[in-house]
């Protein structure tokens, strides 16, 4: 396989909302340059970067495809990313290790929800764009609406420099506003066309947008300005030197034309990618820490080499695969890598650039390219890899935080057996989605991203490992406690011939303040009750305060005080005392008003001023507790306080109401008493579970 330097490449995300033609142009790119012999098509399953069996059944991007091209002598590195909300960590991931972004932006429906959320990433993450508008031959297409909705969420820097020659069923080609010519395509998906004058009726509208554009790329630079003005016009030279200053500093988005399915207008927008997006060695330095200070590392071929991993596949038949950006220096095979995140080495057996799930091996890769390896054995998604004589390390990827919740039952005991390293698997390819055992309710919860996300994670748990779940909502995790005191006493006495039972206690109970858990105080005077027998009072307490009285929650935040109580020589026993403590705490906690605590939960919601209304009056309907709201460049922030209970189903809640422009986080805040009218629903609940019971032990 051919090797590229450093300034023969170019890394492109292609970003959007889901739907807006992402994967179609990039299958127009691969046959455009050859990569495939026919141009494939997402209604027919067979796409390069759509390749896993759940993108192919839902016709939707999951996770980011890799593919690669060479086009005039550049190996463009493409990065087909999801345009959904539930994955759109993927994407980020995806734009944090490329230079340049072409956004696609439907000619029907202007500028989405998610394509404003993948371009704050790009801001973020001081990436150069390209827009495309795509699908300009449907019905009701408007490149002059969809140039408005542009302008209107992304500011005049974006600037056309193509018009389109017709739209909707009439649309054939684009006018190149650089070159003042119209490239005329055939309508048979080929991708051939003919470079001709422009059409008469659209010469005086190609006029007028050039004027606009040369206008706009003579503001970014003092000579290109004082040449406009001296001759009234630039050359195609100086516009190209001038646009590509504008892309890299992010000053200047241009805009382009296209209609991915039929091949058209897409060549046009490969050269642009070549000509205008920065290449590796562009960009300036990046940086990173050394032995925890910060350095920075040269985009160079001749520094020590460093890397970024960026995805992680597991693939059933190949094991993992690890995706990486090189930032500096070369990687050959057989060299051995220090990973500084882990602080472990690891051995590159080989090198391979991925077209789609395809692997094609390389010898050596350069500074700035993008590559794959196989089977390092520590090292997943966001992991820096280094040369051991400069083990450098850039900062994570920051993914965002689980928004909702499930719990996971394995159908039968052999899904059960499975399972765990079934999950373990796909929580290396995705580190947005989290497992852990809740400790109270004993359930294996599942977080993620939406419940989209959850659904097709439990899909790939049946497909790919063949484990079968079955998703619940979560139990929430109640405690109880006490608001006053009590003073009781509790004998146990059994008497079945021979050897009987015997084990009697007082004890006083009293509250504590919340998240003191539990005291237990031996002031038993005069050997009332034998020292030996003491540890058993607290055990008996202790096991019976975690099955709880009131709905059979763990109770907290009380101190029990062991004064008194009598023992007989021969029939105590500790499982007297333990039986006996249990009695008198489960009387205790009944006299000593018992009442239930739910958790609160600290939640942080992002969205447009616009929606602040509705959302304030949701969460007071969900018994919320504003804490105030400020604003986030774009997006106003509502911080609140809200019972878990509540929150179980915000997710699917908020998407309706901001259309699903808003996100938000969630942790754990503290416990507070639920309203005496939800206590009763959840005792009367804990009663059909069969979580109480009036019993006595025995």
């Amino acid at each position: 396989m051919k090797e590229y330097k450093s300034n023969q490449i170019r890394n492109i995300a292609v970003i959007g909302h889901g739907n807006s033609g992402k994967t179609s142009l990039v299958s127009a790119f691969l046959f455009n340059a050859g990569a495939v012999n026919r141009l494939t098509k997402v209604e027919q399953g067979n796409t390069i970067t759509d390749f896993d069996q759940e993108e192919i059944d839902r016709k939707i991007s999951i996770y980011t495809g890799p593919a690669y091209i060479e086009w005039k002598g550049t190996k463009v590195n493409i990065l087909d990313t999801p345009g959904y909300g539930n994955f759109l960590w993927d994407s980020k991931a995806a734009l944090r290790v490329v230079e340049g972004a072409l956004v696609m932006v439907d000619a029907t429906a202007g500028v989405e929800v998610q394509t404003e959320k993948v371009w704050r990433f790009a801001d973020e993450y001081g990436v150069s764009r390209i827009l495309v508008v795509n699908k300009i031959d449907r019905e009701r297409a408007s490149f002059a609406n969809a140039v408005e909705s542009i302008h209107e969420v992304f500011g005049r820097g974006a600037v056309p420099i193509q018009l389109p020659i017709g739209e909707e069923a009439n649309f054939k080609g684009v006018i190149d506003l650089l070159k003042m010519k119209a490239y005329v395509y055939k309508n048979d998906e080929s991708g051939q066309f003919e470079e001709t004058d422009i059409p008469a009726e659209l010469k005086d509208q190609a006029e007028e947008k050039r004027t606009e554009m040369v206008e706009m790329v003579a503001e970014q630079d003092e000579a290109i300005m004082e040449k406009y003005l001296e001759e009234g016009d630039l050359s195609e030279e100086d516009l190209i030197k001038g646009l590509k200053e504008g892309v890299k500093n992010k000053e200047l988005f241009p805009i382009m034309i296209t209609c991915a399915t039929a091949n058209i207008g897409t060549h046009q927008i490969l050269d642009t990618v070549v000509s205008l997006i920065p290449n590796p060695t562009e960009i300036g330095e990046i940086k990173a820490t050394l032995n925890g200070e910060e350095v920075s590392v040269k985009p160079s071929e001749s520094e020590p080499f460093s890397a970024l991993v960026f995805k992680t596949i597991s693939d059933p038949y190949a094991g993992r695969i690890n995706l990486m950006r090189v930032y500096s220096g070369t990687l050959t095979p057989d060299t051995t890598v220090r990973n500084t995140t882990k602080g472990v080495d690891e051995k590159i057996a080989n090198l391979v650039y991925l077209q789609g799930k395809q692997q094609n091996p390389v010898d050596k890769v350069y500074a700035g390219d993008i590559v794959a390896t196989l089977k390092l054995k520590e090292t997943l998604t966001s992991d820096t890899l280094a040369d051991p004589s400069r083990p450098v390390m850039f900062e994570p990827i920051k993914f965002p935080e689980a928004s909702i919740s499930f719990a996971l039952e394995p159908k039968t005991r052999q899904d059960e057996d499975k399972l765990s390293n079934a999950l373990a698997r796909i929580a290396e390819e995705d580190p947005t989605v989290k497992f852990r055992r809740d400790v109270q309710t004993k359930e294996l919860v599942i977080s993620g991203n939406g419940q989209l996300h959850i659904e097709i994670i439990v899909s790939r748990l049946k497909r790919k490992f063949n484990v079968d779940v079955v998703l619940k909502p979560p139990k929430i995790p109640y405690l109880e406690t006490i608001k006053g005191k009590a003073d009781v006493e509790s004998k146990y006495k059994k008497q079945t011939g021979g050897r009987g039972q015997y084990g009697h206690v007082k004890i006083k109970l009293e509250p504590l303040p919340r998240g003191k858990d539990f005291e237990f105080k031996d002031e038993i005077f005069g050997g009332a009750i034998p020292k030996n027998y003491i540890p058993s009072v607290e055990k008996g307490i202790q096991e019976a305060r975690q099955k709880g009285v009131v709905a059979g929650y763990p109770t907290v935040d009380f101190r029990v005080i062991l004064y008194d109580g009598s023992y007989h020589e021969v029939d105590s026993s500790d499982m007297a005392f333990k039986i006996a403590a249990s009695m008198a705490f489960k009387k205790g906690v009944k006299e000593a008003k018992p009442t239930l605590l739910e958790p609160i939960m600290n939640v942080e919601i992002s969205a447009p001023e616009e929606y602040l209304g509705d959302i304030m009056g949701n969460l007071n309907g969900r018994r919320g507790k504003p804490l105030g709201t400020e604003q986030r460049g774009k997006m106003s922030i509502i911080k609140a306080q809200v019972p878990l209970a509540e929150m179980l189903d915000f997710e699917p809640a908020l998407t309706s109401i901001t259309g699903g422009r808003g996100s938000y986080t969630m942790e754990f805040s503290h416990y507070e008493e639920v309203p005496a009218q939800i206590q009763q629903k959840i005792i009367e609940q804990a009663k059909k579970e069969g979580r109480i019971k009036d019993e006595e032990e025995s």
